[in-house]
C-alpha cells in the first residue's frame, strides 16, 4: 500500500515538473497554473526544512 502512495506522489511530482517546462515554453493556461502551484509547493518544501538544511553547507549566498 505504501508503494502505491509513494508511486502516486512521484507521478504528481513528475507531472508538475513537466508542466513547469511546458509553461516556460508558452504552454496553455492550465499548464501555467499547475506550474505555479508546483513552484509554490517547491518553495514551501524548501523553506520548511528548518535549521537542519542550513547546517549542511548551503552555498546559496
Amino acid at each position: 500500500m505504501a508503494v502505491l502512495v509513494l508511486s502516486g506522489i512521484l507521478a504528481l511530482v513528475v507531472a508538475g515538473c513537466v508542466c513547469v517546462v511546458w509553461a516556460a515554453r508558452g504552454g496553455p493556461r492550465w499548464a501555467r497554473a499547475v506550474a505555479s502551484v508546483t513552484l509554490a509547493a517547491g518553495e514551501l518544501v524548501r523553506h520548511s526544512g528548518g535549521t537542519k538544511s542550513g547546517t549542511q553547507g548551503d552555498s546559496d549566498d
